[in-house]
């Protein structure tokens, strides 16, 4: 290890499919790889991990059919070893199944798939979760027979500008736009986008200019390519693109989509074709070409990270269980297996 510049990361894992719940590890500053320093099993399931900006809190959703999250105090810089402990009780998010979470002016937001619903949980100044102060239901359904027979919310992020609540739902092929009320605790419904029927949006990432946005979708392995007005908090789709090569016949589902950097190239995490796929974007930003697939090094990728410095790819490979990095051609945005690190049932990587 290089000491001083090394950086850190946590892994979520499924802890009923036999995973250690997380796992904090260093990051080697020149070769990317992982080494672990301490890990927690405190709560069930933590399935996707969030940063407080300062690194000092992790926060966690339990993704169980109850529902909850919980906020974790992290080793300080410099303090050596050592596991995030827990800081208090995990708090109850008032739905079931949360697939994701995002920390916002003072309140944390999850994502709860079970239920289509979107929380938000007040922070109090030690860092942790309070019990919920808004709860916001969903309403729809899609034609998948299976998967869309009722709202799934799956992701809510923050828009570049710190305005706007965006919560793609999966169940309603659509993305939801509103606006956090800090002081009461809830949500305002601003608008909502709808994409093409069927597709199943899971994720979306911006791009560094703010002013697109791109949806990975689920149950068609489509890219959905959207513009991003911020002054009137509104989401235009304007094209798809494959992610999957002509000729597959493998079923592909989306999982994880990020932007580069310098915002000339999109990958996706593709389960079932267990691949990370990379798209060139043109100079609009609203077209992008399929340049290759390359394997995730391992079995059903649920997510895929950026390292800070946007030079490595980091895939959580769940069924495999491990997390396996690439160093990142910057020329042709091609990833190249670097290394691996066991992690069952691996589900989500956050730096910092």
């Amino acid at each position: 290890m290089s000491g001083r510049n090394d950086g850190r990361a946590f892994i979520g894992s499924f802890t009923s499919a036999g995973g250690r719940g997380i796992i904090a590890v260093t990051v080697d500053a020149e070769t990317g790889a992982l080494t672990e320093h301490g890990v927690t099993d405190a709560l069930p399931d933590p399935s996707y991990l969030a940063l407080a900006p300062d690194g000092s809190v992790l926060y966690a959703v339990s993704e169980t059919e109850e529902g909850a999250a919980a906020a974790f105090r992290t080793p300080a810089s410099g303090a050596g070893n050592g596991a995030p402990r827990l800081l208090g009780e995990p708090v109850p998010v008032c739905g079931s199944s949360p697939t994701h979470l995002t920390l916002t002016a003072g309140h944390l937001l999850t994502a709860n798939y079970g239920s289509g619903s979107v929380t938000v949980l007040p922070v109090g100044p030690d860092g942790a979760p309070r019990p919920a102060s808004g709860v916001t239901g969903h309403e729809g359904s899609g034609p998948h027979p299976d998967r869309q027979r009722g709202p799934h919310a799956h992701q809510v992020v923050t828009d570049p500008s710190g305005r706007w609540i965006l919560t793609t739902d999966l169940g309603t092929d659509s993305v939801r736009i509103s606006s956090l009320d800090a002081t009461a605790g809830e949500l305002t419904p601003h608008a909502e986008t709808a994409l093409r029927p069927g597709t199943g949006p899971r994720h979306l990432a911006f791009h560094p200019s703010g002013g697109h946005a791109y949806v990975l979708n689920e149950l068609e392995p489509t890219l959905t390519l959207c513009r991003w007005d911020t002054e009137k908090g509104l989401l235009e789709p304007v094209g798809e693109a494959p992610v999957l090569p002509d000729g597959v016949d493998v079923e592909g589902f989306g999982s994880e989509v990020v932007v580069s950097h310098d915002g000339r190239f999109v990958w996706a995490a593709v389960r079932g074709h267990d691949s990370i796929v990379v798209l060139a974007l043109d100079a609009t930003y609203e077209k992008a070409e399929l340049v290759t697939a390359v394997d995730c090094g391992g079995r059903w990728p649920r997510d895929l990270a950026l390292d800070p410095t946007g030079g490595r790819l980091y895939a959580a490979n769940e069924h495999s269980g491990d997390v396996t990095w690439f160093d990142v051609d910057p020329a042709t945005g091609i990833p190249v297996r670097a290394g691996c690190f066991a992690a069952p049932a691996a589900s989500c990587v956050v730096f910092g």
